[in-house]
């Protein structure tokens, strides 16, 4: 996992995030991460409209495992990161974490499947981003 660069994202917490104590709710984490892959992206020329036009793909979530270790609180400044941890022809598994600070508050693995955007079933991801992502 350590070849793939980390990406990360700062994210601040709003009142909207929390629930009545303060405290992030569980899933906001999601969101955020949601975030952060979507900007991820863009730092390799695509957006998701974008790819769903030039290349007729979109990656959709097939699953995601997450750890919930400490929670974050309103006005926390966090740091969403994303990295690359296995490409298969069609799955992309991305290792992602949310920090505060050096603290590590979640992390998680997500499973990522490149469909064709018409018929939403699977499709070999593109040469043009598996080799930026390699």
């Amino acid at each position: 996992m350590n070849k793939h660069k980390v990406f990360s994202w700062p994210v601040r917490v709003y009142f909207q995030d929390t629930d009545a104590g303060g405290v992030v709710y569980h899933s906001n984490y999601v969101n955020f991460m949601e975030r952060a892959r979507t900007e991820w992206l863009r730092t390799f020329g695509y957006s998701n409209a974008g790819m769903m036009k030039e290349l007729g793909v979109v990656f959709v979530v097939r699953s995601m495992k997450l750890d919930y270790l400490k929670p974050a609180v309103l006005d926390d400044l966090l740091t969403v990161t994303a990295q690359v941890k296995e490409i298969g022809r069609s799955r992309v598994t991305l290792f992602q974490t949310v920090l505060r600070g050096d603290e590590l508050l979640t992390e998680g693995e997500v499973h990522l499947v490149c469909v064709n955007v018409q018929t939403f079933k699977p499709v070999s991801v593109p040469e043009v981003i598996r080799k930026q992502w390699s």
